[in-house]
């Protein structure tokens, strides 16, 4: 199972390069269903102007423009674990599993500062795989925060 895992977040980290070449926050997402890629996305916060423009929340826009409303079929793979924003919609469209590379230790609502996808107080919990191709994840955003300063 795992080099299925890592299949799919090279795809994710392809969409993170892609982004980092448009001068965005490297983060790259794979919308999979069985063994088919249904999207792909990256951030596109400065290319839309919109601080919310995650590659975690345009992947669902598009999937909800479509008539898709549920997800409990589906995997999410994406570089770097989701924020508070980003873990909230996973859980309120009931994703079925969210599949991580990069810890974020400043936003992390993963794990990392917190796990929202473990409170109680909510009635829906995607199953949570994180570390997948974790080493490459980090790099790409490493990278792309060097050249920036």
């Amino acid at each position: 199972m795992t080099r299925v895992h890592e299949y799919y977040m090279e795809q994710a980290l392809a969409e993170a390069q892609k982004a980092a070449e448009a001068d965005e926050i490297p983060v790259g997402a794979c919308l999979v269903r069985g063994d088919e890629v249904i999207l792909l996305e990256h951030n596109r916060t400065r290319e839309l102007n919109n601080p919310l423009a995650h590659a975690e929340r345009l992947i669902l826009d598009k999937m909800q423009s479509r008539g898709e409303k549920y997800f409990q079929d589906y995997t999410l793979y994406v570089t770097l674990e989701p924020c508070l924003m980003c873990a909230g919609m996973l859980i309120w469209a009931r994703m079925g599993t969210v599949v991580y590379g990069a810890t974020d230790p400043k936003a992390g609502v993963a794990g990392s500062i917190y796990n929202v996808f473990r409170d109680k107080s909510f009635n829906h919990h995607p199953t949570l795989i994180s570390g997948v191709l974790a080493e490459p994840c980090a790099m790409v955003l490493t990278n792309y925060f060097k050249k920036k300063r």
